[in-house]
Order: structure tokens, then C-alpha cells, then sequence
């Protein structure tokens, strides 16, 4: 009893670390800019020598950096719905092509699959800074730079997904497939018919952990997105001033939103798909 009491301590005092972020921005969001320039402005501003402190509550709450950014910045809006446009078909177009990828590697017998999903394997863990150039000049010969294909389509062919769906695959039980086999189905309605259903978790978890990368993504739109009214969420925080931190605070509450509220949404199918990946053997 006692050593699950220190556990729960240990697992609260830990939880709290990450709490006390949602709360710094919560009621930063709430909190006036002459108050939030008095407290953690110096901490911003190299020329200042006094320290910058922070307080639980706001001395006096004030919804007027909400207002401020809903009612009066129309860039907000223009960048949040340049960042659906980027993430929204980009998640889609994951899906649409991992899942038959993954598929194929969990369940087909082919030359080369070995190989092949080896290199998948090395794509998933390369950062982008190493496939940043020859994304660049493909997208630049294709002509498409400076369009939301330019972030669209490399997120579309990420290996990520493939990896993730593969693993929800590989737990199909083989005596499945082999009965649907004698009932007459071909590979594409086996896919369709017992893959897909059966899969939906590791599906589902794929596409839950897409659309937060995909929505949190800066170098890449950085990068490949010159004209700054294509420019997603992503980048509006970097565009605020120490003037406005309120607008700042109130912004990221904003952009946090939706991605916490897919997150609540997918929960039980993401820890479905993670316990699937866990728990499976790789097939190779």
C-alpha cells in the first residue's frame, strides 16, 4: 500500500510539470498585457534587468487578448484555415496510401518485400533535414513550390503511417483471410472486407498522430511556402511581438484546441493502435 501510495505521488508530482504548462498559457490567455508585460515580460527582453516572475491567478481576468484575436485579427483566421487546407488532405492522403502499403507488406508475399520495407524503415527515422533538399528539387522540378502541394504531398508518402497500420495488420488472424480465400474473396476484397475493419485501430492511430504532426509542422512550410498568405498556424506565433503577448498566449490556447480535441476524440483508438504495435511480433 505504501509503495503504490510513493508511485501515485511520483506519477501526480510528474503530471503536474505538464499541467502547469496548460496553465501558464490558460490564464496567460486571460491575463491583461500590462500585467503579462509586468511579470514575464523582462524575461523576454535582453535590455531589462529585472526578473520575471509569474503568478497562479491574473490579478484581474480579462477575456480582451481572446476578443483581441478573434474579433480583430483577420490573419488568424486566414492562416488557420490555410493550416486545414494543408493538414486535412495531407492526413487523408496518408491514409490512402499506407494503408494498402501496409497491407501488401503485412500480408502479401512478393520479391524484394524484405528490402523494400527496410528502406521504409530507414525513410521513418531520417529527419527532415536530410530529405529537406531533394524534397526541394523534386517539388521545384514538378513546379509546385510555393503551393500547398509543396507540403502536401511529401506528408502524403510519409513512412510513419505504413509502420503504425502494419503492425494493426499483422494481428488479422491468417485462418481469416485463408477462409475468405474459399468463399470466393480475392486480395482486394479481403482488404477491403476483413483488412480494413479489422485494422481500424492501428488506422485510426495513424491518422490521430499525423494530423498532430502534420498541424504542428514549422520547417516544412517554412521551407517550401514563400508567399506568406499560404502559411499556416504554425507560423503565426512566430510573427508576434513581445507587445503582444496576450495575443500570443490567446493564439496558442487557439491552435491547441484542435489537435487536444482529436486526441480525446481518438484516445481509445490510439492506445488500441500503440498496444497493437507493442504487441506484435514483426512478420519479416
Amino acid at each position: 500500500m505504501l509503495k503504490r501510495f510513493f508511485c501515485l505521488a511520483a506519477l501526480t508530482l510528474l503530471a503536474l510539470f505538464t499541467w502547469w504548462v496548460l496553465w501558464f498559457m490558460v490564464m496567460g490567455a486571460l491575463t491583461g498585457e500590462g500585467e503579462l508585460l509586468a511579470t514575464i515580460g523582462p524575461a523576454l527582453q535582453s535590455e531589462e534587468e529585472q526578473g520575471a516572475v509569474w503568478c497562479l491567478l491574473p490579478s484581474w481576468p480579462t477575456l480582451q487578448p481572446l476578443v483581441q484575436l478573434l474579433l480583430d485579427t483577420p490573419v488568424f483566421f486566414a492562416m488557420f484555415w490555410n493550416a486545414c487546407k494543408l493538414v486535412f488532405p495531407q492526413v487523408a492522403g496518408q491514409m490512402a496510401v499506407a494503408a494498402p502499403a501496409a497491407w501488401a507488406f503485412s500480408k502479401l508475399r512478393f520479391p524484394g518485400r524484405r528490402a523494400l520495407y527496410a528502406i521504409y524503415l530507414v525513410l521513418m527515422v531520417l529527419p527532415f533535414q536530410i530529405t529537406m533538399v531533394p524534397n526541394y528539387l523534386v517539388l521545384d522540378k514538378l513546379g509546385l513550390m510555393d503551393t500547398p502541394f509543396a507540403v502536401i504531398l511529401p506528408g502524403v508518402f510519409s513512412a510513419f503511417p505504413v509502420f503504425i497500420i502494419k503492425k494493426g495488420f499483422d494481428a488479422v488472424p491468417q485462418s481469416l483471410l485463408e477462409a475468405a480465400a474459399l468463399d470466393g474473396a480475392g486480395p482486394l476484397r479481403c482488404f477491403f472486407s476483413v483488412g480494413l475493419p479489422l485494422g481500424l485501430p492501428a488506422i485510426l492511430s495513424a491518422a490521430t498522430l499525423g494530423f498532430i504532426e502534420a498541424w504542428n509542422a514549422i520547417e516544412q512550410p517554412m521551407m517550401f511556402l514563400q508567399d506568406k498568405s499560404n502559411w499556416p498556424l504554425s507560423l503565426y506565433l512566430s510573427n508576434i511581438t513581445v507587445e503582444d503577448l496576450g495575443l500570443a498566449m490567446a493564439a496558442s490556447l487557439m491552435m491547441l484546441a484542435p489537435p487536444l480535441l482529436l486526441f480525446m476524440v481518438g484516445r481509445k483508438y490510439l492506445e488500441g493502435g500503440i498496444g497493437l504495435s507493442a504487441q506484435t511480433n514483426d512478420g519479416m
